[in-house]
């Protein structure tokens, strides 16, 4: 999960962090980072596949903002 400099929160999957973070820094990475720089890495896990990964990824944009915010929290 990715803070924003507007303070929202941005959630996708990758499998190389370093290298999604470049590309989103360069306006590649997706559309909704786009221009909201500098971006913050706040949340990661990991998954052993793609297809939870997905699942994973899914669940957690179905949480409102309070929810995403404990995870933050809960992983410092």
């Amino acid at each position: 999960m990715v803070e924003c400099a507007d303070g929202t929160l941005y959630t996708g999957i990758t499998k190389n962090i370093k290298r999604r973070m470049i590309a989103h820094k360069q306006g590649k990475g997706a559309k909704y980072t786009k221009g909201r720089g500098p971006l913050k890495v706040v949340y990661s896990e990991e998954q052993p596949t793609r297809s939870l990964a997905l699942k994973r990824e899914a669940e957690i944009k179905s949480f409102d903002r309070s929810e995403k915010l404990k995870l933050v929290n809960e992983a410092r």
